[in-house]
C-alpha cells in the first residue's frame, strides 16, 4: 500500500525536482527478417518494427497521463544491424529502411545500426562499420554503435584505429550541423545487451522477441535530497540510497504497465542518473552539495565513486530487474555543471577519463577541436576501452570533433543533446602505437571458466 505521503513526495519530485522516465525503449529482433534478397529483408524489417512499435508513442503518452508522470523519450532499439544485413549486404537500403520505420512510428530514436567487433571484424563487418558515417549523416533518429573490446576477449585495436577514421569522417559529412553525426556514434568497452539510452542501445542476441526496457532519471531528486544533509558521508550514502529507491519505483511502475500495453517481455530498469542541459537537472550539482566547490576538484572522483554504488544499491532493492548501465552519467554538453565546470578550467579531459572509471559509462558528448588527428581519436578509444576491460565495467566514447572549430568555441546540439564548449587534447602523437593493430590480450582475471 503506498501512503499519502509517498504519493505527494512523488508528486514533489516531478513538479519541482525534474524526476522523468528518461525513455521507454522497446527492443526489437530481427532475426526472424534476415534474408539473401535485399528487398525482402527491408520490407520485412519495416513491417516488423512500423506493427510492433505502432503505439509505442501513444502509449507511453497515455502512461504519462495517467499516472502524472514526464515520459521524456520513446525509443526502439533492434538486434546489431551487421547480423541482419551480412545475408545480402545491404546494409545502406537497410539505414534507409530504419530511418522511415522510425519516421514512420514517430518515436525520438532508433538505435542499433551497430557492429559487435571486440575480438576480430569479418570483410563484411569492416564494410558496414566503413558505412556509418553516411548512414548517420544521411538520417535524422538512428544511432550507431560499436564494441570494439570486453573483459574476456581484449581490445580489439584494428578496430579501434578503424573508429577513430569513423569518427572523423561522420564529423566531417555533418559539419554545417557542429558535426552532429558523432552524436549518434558511441564505441563501447562490454556493452550491455539491454541499454534503454542513446546512442548505444541496441537488442542483444539473448533477448526474447520484443522487451521493454526503462530508464528514469532525477539528478535533481538527489540534489535535493542531500541539501537536507548535514551528516557525514555514510549519512550521504544512505540518503543516496533511499532516494534511488524511490526513483527506481517509478520507472518499475512504468515498465510494467508499457510492457503489459505492447505485448512485450518487461526487461530492466536502468537506475542510470542522465542529467539535462536544465538547471537543477545535474550530477555535476550533486558531487558539488556533497562538499566540492567545482566538479573537477580533487575529490570528484571519490565522491561519483560513492553516488554510483549508492544509486545500485538502493535502486536494486526497488526491483528484480535492474540492467542496463545503471549509474550517473557525465556526459558534457548535457549537464549544466559540467559545461560550467569545463568553462572555468576545473575540469578536462583528463580528469573525465578518471572519473569514467567509477561511473556509467565513459567519454560522454565530449567535444573537441575538429583538427585533432585519427589516431589521437583512436587512442582515446583505446584508454577508455582498458578502463572497462581491466575493471569489469561497460566504457564508451562519445567524442564529437567539431568541424571547423578550435578549443574554446562551442557545439550546439540542441534539445537533450545541449550545448558544448570544444575541449582542447593532448596533442603528442600515439600513431605508433596504433598503427601497430592486433589486439591487446584480455586481462588475466578474465579466465575464469
Amino acid at each position: 500500500m503506498i501512503s499519502n505521503n509517498e504519493i505527494m513526495e512523488t508528486i514533489e519530485m516531478i513538479s519541482n525536482q525534474h524526476l522523468d522516465v528518461r525513455t521507454i525503449t522497446l527492443g526489437i529482433s530481427l532475426f526472424d527478417c534476415i534474408s539473401e534478397n535485399i528487398d525482402t529483408m527491408c520490407r520485412k524489417v519495416y513491417d516488423k518494427i512500423t506493427l510492433s512499435a505502432k503505439n509505442l508513442v501513444k502509449i507511453g503518452n497515455d502512461i504519462g497521463t495517467e499516472y502524472g508522470i514526464p515520459i521524456v523519450n520513446k525509443r526502439v532499439s533492434i538486434t546489431p544491424a551487421s547480423l541482419i544485413s551480412a545475408a545480402n549486404g545491404g546494409h545502406m537500403e537497410l539505414i534507409r529502411t530504419l530511418d522511415k520505420a522510425a519516421n514512420e512510428i514517430g518515436i525520438d530514436f532508433l538505435g542499433g545500426y551497430s557492429a559487435l567487433v571486440h575480438k576480430g571484424m569479418t570483410a563484411y563487418e569492416k564494410t558496414f562499420i566503413e558505412s556509418i558515417p553516411e548512414a548517420l549523416a544521411s538520417t535524422g533518429k538512428v544511432c550507431s554503435s560499436v564494441n570494439i573490446g570486453t573483459t574476456k576477449a581484449g581490445i580489439n585495436m584494428d578496430a579501434v584505429k578503424m573508429m577513430g577514421g569513423i569518427i572523423k569522417r561522420a564529423a566531417y559529412l555533418t559539419k554545417d550541423q557542429d558535426s552532429l553525426a558523432c552524436a549518434k556514434l558511441v564505441v563501447f568497452a562490454n556493452a550491455v545487451e539491454d541499454n534503454p539510452f542513446m546512442a548505444g542501445a541496441f537488442h542483444g542476441v539473448g533477448e526474447s522477441d520484443l522487451v521493454v526496457n526503462v530508464g528514469v532519471s532525477g539528478p535533481g531528486v538527489v540534489k535535493t535530497a542531500l541539501e537536507k544533509v548535514s551528516g557525514d558521508l555514510t549519512e550521504v550514502a544512505e540518503e543516496i540510497k533511499k532516494t534511488a529507491f524511490k526513483i527506481t519505483r517509478v520507472g518499475q511502475l512504468v515498465a510494467k504497465e508499457a510492457s503489459k500495453r505492447l505485448n512485450a517481455s518487461f526487461g530492466i530498469v536502468d537506475l542510470s542518473l542522465a542529467p539535462t542541459p536544465v538547471m537543477g537537472d545535474s550530477v555535476a550539482h550533486i558531487l558539488e552539495e556533497v562538499g566540492l566547490e567545482s566538479v573537477g576538484a580533487y575529490g570528484t572522483t571519490a565522491i561519483l565513486a560513492m553516488l554510483n554504488d549508492a544509486v545500485k544499491k538502493g535502486g536494486i532493492m526497488a526491483s528484480s530487474h535492474v540492467g542496463g548501465l545503471s549509474g550517473a552519467f557525465i556526459p558534457v554538453s548535457e549537464d549544466a555543471g559540467m559545461i560550467k565546470a569545463t568553462e572555468c578550467g576545473a575540469l578536462n579531459l583528463e580528469k573525465l577519463e578518471a572519473m569514467t572509471s567509477v561511473c556509467s559509462v565513459g567519454l560522454d558528448m565530449i567535444a573537441i577541436p575538429g583538427d585533432v588527428p585519427d589516431d589521437i581519436i583512436s587512442a582515446i578509444i583505446a584508454d577508455e576501452a582498458a578502463i572497462g576491460v581491466v575493471n569489469v565495467k561497460t566504457t564508451a566514447v562519445r567524442v564529437i570533433p567539431v568541424y571547423g572549430k578550435k578549443a574554446g568555441e562551442y557545439a550546439e546540439f540542441g534539445g537533450l543533446l545541449g550545448r558544448a564548449p570544444i575541449i582542447e587534447v593532448n596533442r603528442y602523437s600515439p600513431s605508433k602505437f596504433i598503427s601497430r593493430g592486433g589486439r591487446i590480450p584480455a586481462p588475466l582475471h578474465s579466465n575464469k571458466n
